[in-house]
């Protein structure tokens, strides 16, 4: 078997913590890197501090081992590894559509300073096309050692399953310039492609576009069947059944056709809107002018689920009590950015209503963005006495919710299934104003 290298991860938010501690669990040594001393200095601790399920277990344990360390000292990660992954950042740009790369050359230039021998850098991050050129061109002008060379890997993480899809992905891609390049890759996911696991060999661009264009697909097939649901509103069709029919078409498939409340997160909607922002400087925007109809949709579900709310309460939010339940963009996370739930609980509350929201795990992250909202310990006390429950975020806690028992909670029998993952008839059964988006 080939000689492990040893690796770091420069970056370590969601996706570099998580890829450090998989790195880890696959056999190899790993130190992470970042800036902040406040994160590197929980993480020493054995502290995630994001949820993530299954990690904070696996971050201990390799701790622990002694063979996952963590530092703030470019110098110490330069000299301990021989591929060194870069998973920093790429916000979307204030007031832009565009990716902020300000934390990638950041990450490239303060790496390559300290590169005094031959190395590997892989990016990770999601990047326009045409940024692995430029930062290879980079690293060649500016690492001490002229024999460093670039990969780009595109990470594919879904949040809260990130542990498995690190450790069992679907597919790798490479993009390469060099033999030495795709070897030492190889060498680096050496476990990983030993389990069948298929591997794309490519050029940096097509790389670098393998994300977006992955994004882009998942966000319109969402945004289809909402515009479906828009549709179904006004003929009275149930586009639960819609897709649940046209979902069995195996050219089409029943994933991602859940019509409700839409997409949010760190990830597709900032993603396909940097897509369309460089497409824009390539000239070929129009190719994919349809995103910007796609991220229409997306936001419109919103207003929509606020004005189902409308409906149940004759009209006005003002002086009712709604129940938010949900406040991560998606179960299993406790993250909001670009959280529709957040989003239609802050509408809900700039209309007049007294809104208790709870989620599982999201509850102290989305009180730091709407500390003006009011914030329940548990499921019981946001449900407590309110005029209106509005189901945004599907944990599971809140799919097994009991009619008749949610019933002896609320002062209103009023319900707005944002994500349509209730039994209407068991809701209407048991005395409930049901409404959802899509469907009578």
């Amino acid at each position: 078997m080939t000689q492990r290298p040893r690796l770091s991860v420069i970056g370590t938010g969601y996706l570099g913590a998580t890829h450090a501690v998989c790195m880890v669990e696959l056999g190899y040594d790993v130190i992470g890197l970042d800036v902040d001393e406040a994160k590197i200095e929980s993480l020493r601790a054995g502290k995630i501090p994001f949820f993530e399920p299954g990690l904070p277990e696996l971050l201990g344990k390799h701790i622990d081992s002694g063979r996952l360390r963590f530092t703030t000292d470019y110098a110490e990660v330069a000299e301990f590894a021989d591929v060194h992954f870069v998973c920093v950042g790429t916000p979307q740009k204030k007031g832009q559509y565009a990716a902020d790369l300000t934390y990638v050359d950041a990450a490239f230039r303060s790496l390559a300073a300290h590169l005094t021998r031959r190395a590997l850098v892989v990016g990770k991050s999601t990047v326009p096309a045409g940024t692995a050129a430029r930062l290879a061109k980079l690293l060649a002008d500016e690492a001490p050692n002229k024999e460093v060379e670039l990969a780009w890997n595109p990470e594919f993480l879904r949040e809260g399953f990130a542990v498995e899809d690190t450790l069992r992905p679907d597919r790798l891609v490479f993009g390469v310039r060099s033999e030495w390049a795709e070897q030492t890759i190889r060498t680096a996911f050496e476990p990983v492609i030993a389990t069948g696991t298929p591997v794309i060999v490519t050029d940096y661009a097509t790389a670098e576009l393998v994300k977006v264009a992955a994004n882009s697909f998942l966000a319109t097939k969402i945004s289809f069947i909402n515009a479906m649901a828009e549709v179904c509103e006004a003929t009275g069709a149930d586009v639960t059944q819609l897709a649940d029919a046209i979902g069995h078409d195996a050219r089409i498939g029943r994933r991602f056709l859940n019509a409700g409340l839409g997409f949010g997160g760190g990830c597709l909607p900032k993603d396909i809107r940097a897509f369309i922002a460089r497409a824009g400087e390539l000239g070929v925007d129009q190719a994919v002018s349809f995103l910007r109809d796609v991220d229409e949709i997306n936001l419109r579900r919103r207003a929509r689920t606020v004005e189902l709310g409308l409906d149940l309460l004759d009209g006005s939010y003002r002086g009712t009590k709604v129940a938010v339940l949900g406040a991560a963009f998606k179960p299993d996370s406790d993250d909001v950015r670009d959280s529709p739930a957040l989003d239609v609980a802050a509408a809900v509350g700039r209309r007049g209503a007294t809104v208790q929201v709870y989620d599982p795990e999201a509850n102290a992250s989305a009180a730091r963005v709407h500390p003006e909202l009011t914030y329940a310990a548990s499921l019981d006390d946001a449900l407590r006495g309110v005029d209106l429950v509005m189901l945004l975020t599907e944990w599971q806690v809140f799919r097994a919710m009991d009619p008749v028992t949610v019933g002896s909670l609320v002062a209103q029998r009023n319900l707005v299934d944002g994500r349509n993952v209730l039994v209407p008839s068991q809701w209407r059964d048991a005395g409930w104003h049901y409404r959802a988006l899509g469907r009578p």
